[in-house]
């Protein structure tokens, strides 16, 4: 059980903000609805401590000022001017053969929406209830515009947690194309200990900072490598360009940018 959220709300909104509490209830976060006359960027920051908000637009994370969600539609530029060719994501991931694929590390699901555009099947994987709620909010929205409709018909949102998830595929025996990896905090030194980030994280990062603090723990993802690999025939890991190997494993094969690279584990089977 999740708990200690207050979701504001103004009155107007009363109806979205009992469908949130109900919804967040059942998945097990304890919510206090708080009515206020108004909820704009002052009322945010006399509020400062982490929270829910909802308005005519849908829900939202916030706190210190801010207040985020996954925009999905902010991405329809990106996804404009992508192809096949000229996203490095789309090679390593195969994407042109329009893959089964299992996005086990969400975020705010920007990575997804590109893999779904570019012809991938996406499975796109969060156990966090209130990032959960966020992602669907934000994939009840696409499948209402018109440019993202198709794009969003291939994306399943899945609450579950992501290890738990590919064991259960693994005793189905079940596989799937491609696992795709992109941990929320990758970076470490060659000591295996963690490194503080040098600049300041946008916006949308610092509150899912707060949201997924990982009671303390750093959310490296090496846990989830090994089972990927028991269940994909490729598993992908999104890198900055300078970072040890996941789980100190070396690639099979690498695609490099200028910030960040993809490493690649293909099945021996």
């Amino acid at each position: 059980m999740v708990s200690g959220f207050r979701l504001f709300y103004q009155a107007t909104d009363i109806e979205k903000a009992q469908h949130y509490h109900a919804v967040l209830s059942l998945r097990g976060v304890q919510v206090e609805l708080c009515v206020t006359e108004q909820l704009n960027a002052r009322f945010l920051r006399l509020n400062p401590e982490l929270g829910l908000c909802v308005d005519a637009s849908g829900l939202w994370l916030c706190a210190n000022g801010m207040k985020m969600r996954p925009d999905w539609q902010a991405e329809i530029p990106r996804l404009k001017r992508a192809s096949l060719k000229s996203e490095m994501l789309a090679r390593a991931c195969q994407l042109s053969e329009k893959p089964s694929l299992l996005d086990a590390t969400a975020g705010l699901g920007h990575d997804s929406l590109l893999m779904a555009h570019l012809g991938a099947t996406v499975q796109l994987v969060e156990r966090n209830p209130i990032l959960f709620s966020l992602l669907e909010d934000a994939h009840r929205q696409a499948q209402q515009d018109t440019y993202l409709q198709a794009t969003a018909s291939r994306i399943q949102l899945v609450f579950s947690d992501s290890a738990c998830y590919l064991q259960q595929l693994k005793q189905q025996d079940q596989s799937i194309d491609v696992v795709y990896l992109d941990p929320m905090f990758p970076q470490r030194d060659q000591n295996q200990q963690a490194i503080k980030k040098q600049a300041q994280v946008k916006k949308q990062m610092q509150l899912l900072h707060l949201l997924l603090p990982e009671d303390g723990e750093m959310d490296l993802g090496d846990e989830l490598l090994a089972l990927a690999r028991q269940v994909a025939k490729r598993v992908v890991v999104k890198r900055p360009r300078h970072a040890i190997f996941l789980a100190d494993q070396m690639p099979d094969h690498q695609w490099l940018g200028d910030a960040c690279r993809f490493d690649a584990y293909f099945s021996k089977d």
